[in-house]
């Protein structure tokens, strides 16, 4: 098996050999979501592509530490409470469970933890006072910040310098802070706000990059090998979780840092401020969670993945064509026969071994997946090929996919049945009934059997007015939604 995984650190800005701190062992962090709302399919880029890298890294036989936080301390979520007429604790529970809903609906495997910063509050105190003493952070009325100033290495994860930030980077003005550039580590309440902690500064909240820091810190220690998240946490978030996490330790916070690019629609970033969001839970009324997942991983993750009608009907016919040739494959592995195809799948496992281990370029790994699938469509309408040799394809292709398949999170779905569930989700979305269709269908076959070929192409046009297309075979006709 090849092992020779390489992965591109956002740090360094290279592609670099992967080796982790502790043989055998991963440790990684991913930023989840602020809980505050439902989750667009843009906070589900992350989760979907992290997903396969902890199972490809498990392929790879490493015992992977994958933590997968929540944001349940945050100005969104009091303003959201306060307009709910609810208290914030009992919100963020609201869409921790409607997060975990569509997280399940992917059928994505379960993190090794999830923590919440409300429930890491000592370890968020602890390492304040830590920075504090190391003159790494301040405080000033019951307000904390980290200095900036402090730490030497400061924009160097994102490729920024203070004196550019200070001159071209808006911040917003607060007298309190010996730098526009440091930020709060420990938030003062405002007067008459009820939702506050205590600590040695008074009651407030602690800041937001805080909260991730002292998360890993607990969970995965000071040092970790991989760190996650959407590339618009790159700056400010991850800068200022590297310079405290280093003010705090003087240790190297993370070997790798991995970050997805974002989903784009009509060549913006999907965001509330855009108004373009769609939800996951609005995606997955509409189609199959295995569809959102191919779409994803079709694109390099350090790629802006276009979203629109295109590309998601484009995902549909591909992902349709996979699944309609596992059923073939299906209806040959019925047979017995030799070994005659064992130098072709080799040399597959080989290439999509290489394509993952090389910064996880699943687009490539894909390109070996249709491959496959054309091979197979070439073998199987081939009349001089044995049925014993279609059938030992078929036996390989489908062990290839679901080998595959696995660590992607795809192609485990029972073919025949995620068809059909496929096209009832299309039917009821064009508000077709297949009653009415298989009853025209069966009319046409036998006004064909009756020679009335009038009546036949009526029917046929009728059909292809609706969005179905029919295929004559010698089984009868079948057929299928325009995709």
């Amino acid at each position: 098996m090849n092992k020779n995984l390489k992965i591109y650190d956002t740090a360094s800005k290279e592609k670099k050999s992967f080796t982790s701190l502790q043989p055998k062992e991963v440790k990684m962090y991913c930023c989840g979501p602020t809980v505050y709302d439902y989750l667009h399919i843009g906070n589900f880029r992350g989760a979907v592509f992290f997903n396969f890298v902890r199972n490809w890294l498990e392929f790879l036989n490493y015992k992977v530490n994958y933590i997968y936080n929540f944001t349940d301390i945050d100005d969104k979520i009091l303003n959201r409470a306060l307009s709910e007429k609810i208290s914030p604790q009992e919100l963020a529970e609201k869409y921790i469970l409607e997060f975990k809903k569509d997280y399940n609906s992917l059928k994505l495997k379960a993190h090794t933890a999830n923590p919440r910063a409300t429930e890491t509050l000592p370890e968020i105190i602890q390492l304040i006072e830590k920075l504090i003493k190391a003159k790494k952070a301040y405080e000033i009325n019951g307000n904390v910040f980290y200095s900036v100033s402090a730490f030497k290495h400061y924009g160097q994860l994102s490729n920024r310098k203070i004196e550019d930030l200070l001159s071209g980077v808006r911040i917003e003005v607060d007298k309190q802070k010996k730098s526009p550039m440091d930020f709060a580590l420990w938030k003062k309440a405002k007067s008459g706000e009820k939702w506050h902690f205590e600590s040695p500064w008074g009651k407030g909240r602690p800041g937001w990059h805080i909260e991730c820091t002292a998360m890993i810190h607990k969970f995965l220690g000071e040092e970790i090998d991989i760190h996650c998240g959407g590339s618009d946490l790159i700056f400010p978030h991850h800068e200022n979780e590297l310079a405290q996490s280093t003010g705090a330790t003087n240790k190297k916070y993370v070997q790798f840092w991995m970050h997805n690019n974002m989903i784009v629609t009509e060549g913006d970033k999907m965001s509330k401020s855009l108004d373009n969001m769609i939800t996951m839970r609005e995606f997955l009324s509409q189609y199959p969670g295995e569809l959102f997942k191919f779409l994803i991983l079709s694109t390099h993750y350090r790629s802006p993945l276009q979203f629109s009608k295109k590309t998601l009907r484009q995902a549909l016919v591909s992902l349709s064509k996979i699944y309609s040739s596992l059923k073939k494959a299906q209806q040959f592995i019925k047979k017995n026969g030799q070994t005659y195809f064992e130098k072709e799948f080799s040399q597959a496992e080989k290439d999509i071994q290489q394509a993952f281990n090389d910064d996880f370029a699943t687009p490539k790994a894909f390109s070996i997946f249709f491959e496959l699938l054309n091979n197979l469509q070439k073998l199987t309408e081939d009349k001089k090929t044995s049925s014993f040799k279609k059938a030992d394809y078929a036996r390989k292709y489908i062990a290839f996919f679901k080998k595959y398949g696995e660590a992607l999170s795809l192609f485990q779905e029972e073919p025949i049945s995620f068809l059909k569930n496929l096209e009832d989700k299309l039917l009821e979305q064009k508000q077709l009934s297949r009653i009415n269709i298989e009853k025209k269908v069966k009319e046409r076959t036998l006004a064909r059997k009756n020679k009335d070929f009038k009546k036949a192409d009526l029917l046929r046009k009728d059909l292809e007015g609706i969005g179905i297309e029919l295929r004559d075979t010698a089984q009868g006709s079948e057929w299928e939604i325009k995709k």
